[in-house]
């Protein structure tokens, strides 16, 4: 799912390069990304146009994914080499140093991780049928299997001054109609047909206000929503719920999914409020209350940002719980259990144990390297994937703190 930062997101992540050595049998596999489907957005689409290389092991084949306790490696056995990877160094580690290990639920991850497996990489291949077969079983079991198949590797930046960073986003759920009509006059649009012709194309500020840009956007309006700042939020987050009343007088969610955007860079209205000192908090709180105390001033404000985000309607079963927005992996995402990464750093689909402890919320559990986005760029940086409404995007918009990750690979 390709994503912006949220506004509250203002600390720029460090960058670095180099290559891969694989632990075992020296061999390499250049992967190059789907198709981003999701959020999260177009400035990533040149970083994810480029192949990476990623290590290559010898998957082991076991008939079984049982595997009895006396089987499991004990933390006496030796370790195996360091892995280097594009931007970031990987130190083999016990299992022992992994924070929360016997406690998380790992169970709580597995659906998170079949999703993964519905597009392995070559590494996980021969290890998918076993991870199938653990996927009713308790945690302990999935925990014995997971110390048996694979090693764990402590994620570290190539330059060792940087520190890591985890940061949250979220799908919005809105309210909209099918056509302009009271309220409802803020347009979600489709992609242009001449967006190609012009790069970048018209700012968020020109298409307001430029005929050109207003009658080569006349027939693409998808839905509408009622507010422009709700607008804003679904242009940053990439993707969002919204609800709708269909012709037939049956409500549903539908899908605004990320298609591509206008090519304009990404600026940050929270940075510009406090470049101004128009305000103190740069959380999204604080962004509507300046909005509340100064409504003539929206457009000003949301100007600033020229990037658009052109989106494509995604159908979504009626009566059942929405499925999460498809990350850049091109798997559905699951709350709390998928993260945004630098696929530089760590490859889509590769389990990860994360630790993060920060005034109001701490973590330490097993999630999913399952995408990516515009400001997800260094080794130890991630972008929590909260799920969908307005409780995960509390949780999302407070989310700045520190941040460990031990890649788990097979052995």
């Amino acid at each position: 799912m390709v994503h912006q930062t949220m506004p509250t997101r203002i600390t720029k992540a460090n960058k670095a390069s180099n290559k891969i050595r694989p632990m075992q049998k020296p061999r390499f596999l250049i992967r190059c990304p789907q198709r981003v489907g999701f959020f999260w957005m177009a400035a990533i689409v040149g970083m994810l146009s480029a192949c990476a290389l990623a290590p290559v092991m010898q998957s082991p084949s076991t008939p079984s994914a049982s595997v009895p306790a006396d089987r499991v490696p004990s933390d006496a056995h030796a370790l195996p080499p360091v892995i280097v990877q594009a931007q970031s160094r990987w130190v083999p580690v016990r299992w022992s140093e992994l924070p929360g290990m016997d406690t998380d639920a790992v169970n709580e991850a597995w659906p998170a991780w079949l999703q993964s497996c519905t597009r392995p990489g070559p590494d996980w291949a021969a290890l998918c049928p076993e991870i199938a077969q653990l996927a009713h079983a308790n945690a302990e079991t999935q925990r014995r299997w997971m110390r048996s198949k694979l090693q764990a590797y402590r994620v570290e930046p190539l330059d060792t001054t940087t520190q890591g960073l985890l940061t949250g986003y979220y799908e919005p759920t809105l309210t909209g109609s099918r056509h302009a009509q009271g309220a409802f006059q803020v347009p979600l649009y489709a992609p242009p047909a001449q967006l190609n012709q012009r790069k970048p194309w018209f700012s968020r500020q020109e298409m307001a206000t430029l005929p050109a840009a207003r009658a080569a956007l006349r027939g693409k309006e998808l839905l509408y929503l009622a507010d422009p700042v709700d607008a804003m939020v679904l242009h940053i987050q990439g993707s969002g719920l919204v609800n709708v009343t269909e012709p037939d007088g049956r409500q549903r969610w539908v899908r605004m999914a990320y298609a591509t955007t206008n090519g304009q860079p990404y600026k940050s209205i929270g940075r510009w409020l406090l470049d101004r000192k128009l305000i103190t908090d740069a959380s999204w709180p604080g962004i509507k209350a300046w909005i509340d105390r100064n409504p003539s001033r929206v457009n000003e404000l949301l100007w600033q940002n020229p990037r658009v985000v052109f989106f494509r309607e995604e159908a979504l079963p009626v009566g059942t719980t929405p499925p999460g927005p498809k990350g850049a992996q091109g798997v559905p995402l699951t709350a709390e259990r998928s993260i945004a990464v630098d696929r530089r750093s760590i490859p889509y689909g590769t389990p990860v144990w994360m630790k993060s402890t920060g005034p109001q919320t701490s973590f330490d559990r097993l999630v999913l390297a399952q995408d990516t986005g515009t400001a997800i760029v260094g080794a130890v940086r991630a972008d929590y994937y909260a799920g969908s409404g307005l409780a995960a995007g509390e949780l999302a918009g407070r989310l700045k703190q520190p941040l460990q990750l031990w890649a788990l690979w097979p052995r």
